[in-house]
């Protein structure tokens, strides 16, 4: 009788190893990964260039000092109105001709003299040089000279007559000389020439405020209408090749609570070479782009202010994406990580277009596929793994 109850405490020590090695080695077992999932979903995408541009009136202009003078002070400011053709924007006093003394008239008097002297020279030999050009065109006619005496005929008469017209513009000159010493020296004053607005709109910059000598040509303001406004955008030249005239644009950060539509009217053909604040060395190109937001909701905006544009290069409502922070390169292609029983699984993956923060799906998932975000070294095929939380 007391055999086998020896025989059951021989074994107890044995059961009790046994269950504490299996406790230990469970517990010792690695426990699954926590992971942040996301479903993969359909809805709409859309991919997008943003850059920052500015505003810029469409069409300005210069309006330039028409004579040399002494230029009276503009009393414009910036964002003045003025109508074309109507505002007296700036006020110049000419400069008066310096009269001639007595000397100088005298030997003005006496080129005049001579002028008229020559001119009558030169017309009475153009009168000789075409009655000679009629007699030798009549004998021509009748076959009694050659080409080459009617030839000499004819030159002879364009000299003359080039000879009177010079002759002529040099009397014309003297006598237009004298005629605006005379004036001068007997009004001793020239009158003012007023500068009008040369279009409708508001002043933009004014150059040349204060009362100052001006030479002809030099500029005097800048005159703009500030709503008729658009916007040039600095693109990167790989960019600007994706962008399309018509394509939709959003303008945000412009001061506004809503963001601005637009669309791009052209995309230049040339680009330009400009350093980033790195000092790389970048190829970039200006898109210029459309407001068409109404007037009214955007009448704080003015020239030459900062936007952020961003470009709609493609869209779409139906396509089936998922937060790029799931897809990864391995080698040229591209692959995620799905939770599938517990496990996490390899998937090769042909991925499209990117929004930036969502990517398209062209094939290797389904619809609620749960993707591992920011898999990195971490996760490995067929590890176990955990989702933490589940991003929709």
């Amino acid at each position: 009788m007391n055999a086998p109850k020896k025989t059951k405490r021989r074994w107890l020590p044995y059961l009790i190893v046994t269950v504490v090695i299996a406790l230990a080695a469970f517990g010792l077992r690695p426990q699954p990964s926590a992971v942040e999932t996301a479903l993969a979903s359909t809805g709409a995408l859309r991919a997008t260039v943003s850059e920052e541009g500015k505003t810029r009136i469409r069409q300005r202009y210069v309006v330039s000092a028409p004579v040399s003078g002494q230029l009276r002070r503009i009393p414009f400011k910036p964002g003045a109105a003025v109508e074309a053709g109507a505002t007296v924007v700036a006020v110049i006093e000419p400069m008066a001709a310096s009269p001639l003394d007595a000397r100088s008239r005298a030997l003005a008097e006496a080129r005049r003299a001579s002028t008229v002297v020559l001119l009558e020279k030169s017309r009475t030999t153009q009168e000789l040089a075409k009655s000679e050009l009629r007699r030798v065109e009549q004998m021509f006619a009748a076959q009694t000279l050659s080409p080459q005496e009617l030839e000499s005929a004819q030159m002879r008469e364009n000299t003359a007559a080039r000879e009177v017209a010079a002759a002529e513009g040099a009397l014309r000159e003297i006598e237009a000389q004298l005629a605006e010493t005379s004036s001068s020296a007997g009004t001793g004053q020239s009158v003012p020439v007023e500068v009008k607005a040369t279009a409708s709109g508001s002043i933009l910059h004014v150059f040349q405020e204060s009362s100052r000598a001006v030479t002809q040509g030099t500029p005097l303001l800048e005159i703009g209408d500030p709503s008729d406004l658009e916007v040039v955008v600095e693109m990167l030249s790989r960019d600007g090749a994706a962008i399309a005239p018509g394509a939709k644009v959003e303008l945000e950060q412009w001061g506004g609570a809503i963001p601005l539509a637009g669309k791009v009217r052209l995309v230049e053909p040339a680009a330009f070479t400009k350093y980033s604040a790195l000092g790389v060395e970048e190829q970039r190109v200006n898109v210029v782009v459309d407001i068409t937001t109404p007037l009214e909701q955007r009448r704080t905006l003015g020239d030459n202010f900062r936007v952020e544009a961003r470009i709609i290069v493609w869209e779409s409502d139906r396509v089936l994406k998922v937060p790029s922070s799931g897809l990864f390169r391995r080698a040229n292609d591209w692959a995620a990580f799905i939770v599938r029983h517990g496990r996490a699984q390899l998937i090769p993956v042909k991925a499209g277009r990117s929004s930036g923060t969502e990517i398209q799906v062209l094939d290797g998932l389904k619809e609620s596929d749960e993707v591992i975000l920011y898999p990195g070294d971490r996760v490995k095929d067929g590890q176990r793994v955990r989702p933490m939380q589940v991003v929709r």
